[in-house]
């Protein structure tokens, strides 16, 4: 069985209390239960991490190079900020796909850029949470980039 982490940046723990109007009324807890029920289906062993802090998820990206296949990446506002995050995404060697709840090239434009999308296989915007799904759907078909 592939292993998959899913790796969510800041604010995304307030997935479904923040901005509702924006990012939906879904909770993060419930984005991870439907992921690894699917990712379940689809023959792949899914986990999350999710954290508030910089160093924290660069760590757990680099601790993932050696127990993940695949990652799936909503870096949140460090998308657009974290070269650090995007070097250690880099240093993966399994597949990698960036995720965004919103189409970030209909925001604001700082958010239009990031740094993840050159390292990604694959992004993934706009969708709502149905993008993470989509992102294991990808992944579970080994589908070239």
């Amino acid at each position: 069985m592939r292993r998959v982490l899913i790796v969510n940046g800041p604010n995304l723990n307030l997935l479904g209390e923040r901005e509702p109007g924006l990012y939906g009324g879904t909770s993060l807890a419930d984005v991870e239960v439907r992921c690894q029920a699917l990712g379940a289906e689809l023959g792949l062993e899914v986990s999350c991490f999710q954290s508030n802090h910089e160093g924290a998820l660069i760590d757990r990206v680099q601790a993932a190079r050696a127990t993940e296949d695949a990652l799936i990446v909503n870096a949140g506002g460090y998308s657009h900020s974290s070269i650090a995050l995007a070097d250690a995404l880099r240093a993966f060697d399994g597949r990698i796909v960036e995720v965004h709840v919103t189409n970030i090239h209909r925001r604001e434009p700082f958010r239009h850029h990031s740094h993840m999308a050159p390292v990604a296989d694959a992004v993934i915007c706009g969708c709502g949470v149905l993008g993470y799904e989509l992102a294991l759907r990808f992944l579970a078909a080994d589908s070239p980039t």
